[in-house]
């Protein structure tokens, strides 16, 4: 082992696909992608430590999902600002876009520049920030609607609060379930199960279509154990939350839970795999 990690065979093994990988993640740099390639830069040692295959980060496409509105018109000037670090490392990365459910006519513009003809893969709907809404906002049936004509994936931010009262722009996996109860096609990915991962599992669990994702919170005996008895292995997709969080940290989640190495291979790649192949096959 090497600073905890199992063997180089075992994590090539896994073929870990990481689905959330947050560089530069509220701002690419004043310059479209400066800060944004630098952290991906900064990220590489802990990406070659894990063995991982493939990362997927979140694109800013300029809808207004970031307070800089120098930055928002840059993007919209300049696309291919957008592409440099896909152009960067090719066989590295994945991409989704950032949307903005305050701005559903550009959500829906930016699914079909991106989505539809471009290279990104799916959606995520922050939690925080100028573009965050709650996913029952009434603006967001369009939206989803036009993701699952494409065949993309969604990632919604979720969390749970237990103190204080949260954000009503904020979702929660109850809310998630509750919207991908309508679009029973259509997969959605609830990004941290909640944060308080015991609820969240609950919440979803009834909802076939809704899978949890791992990053976000320190790692606590259980927790994978409980997703996998409640919802099955392959209702769990991994995501390191690099450079925000510690790659030992996220991967002992998975790669030290009491399940099977079989269902530790779903979590860590094979799952995300399957769930990408509907929008890649139509690329």
């Amino acid at each position: 082992m090497f600073f905890g990690l199992p063997p180089t065979e075992t994590l090539r093994g896994y073929r870990i696909w990481d689905s959330y990988f947050t560089p530069a993640f509220s701002h690419p740099g004043t310059d479209g992608s400066s800060k944004l390639i630098n952290d991906i830069e900064k990220s590489m040692a802990a990406i070659q430590l894990g063995h991982f295959e493939k990362l997927c980060y979140f694109a800013h496409v300029g809808i207004g999902t970031t307070t800089d509105p120098e930055l928002e018109n840059l993007l919209r000037r300049k696309p291919e600002l957008v592409l440099k670090p896909l152009e960067r490392l090719p066989n590295k990365l994945l991409g989704m876009i950032q949307l903005n459910l305050q701005n559903p006519k550009g959500s829906l513009e930016a699914l079909d520049q991106w989505v539809k003809n471009g290279p990104m893969l799916g959606v995520y709907f922050p939690g925080s920030g100028p573009a965050a809404a709650n996913c029952l906002d009434p603006h967001a049936t369009k939206v989803v609607e036009r993701v699952s004509e494409l065949g993309a994936v969604i990632m919604q931010h979720t969390w749970l609060k237990t103190g204080g009262k949260r954000s009503p722009n904020e979702s929660t996996p109850m809310e998630l379930a509750t919207l991908a109860s309508r679009y029973p096609r259509q997969k959605f990915i609830c990004a941290h199960a909640g944060g308080e991962w015991e609820q969240g599992i609950r919440a979803v669990r009834d909802t076939p279509n809704v899978l949890i994702e791992t990053s976000g919170f320190d790692a606590t005996a259980g927790f994978i154990e409980m997703a996998t008895r409640e919802l099955g292995s392959k209702r769990i997709i991994f995501g390191s939350h690099l450079p925000s969080r510690s790659l030992g940290t996220e991967l002992a989640k998975v790669i030290t839970a009491q399940i099977s190495e079989e269902e530790k291979k779903d979590i860590l790649g094979r799952n995300y795999r399957k769930l990408l192949s509907v929008i890649q096959s139509r690329k």
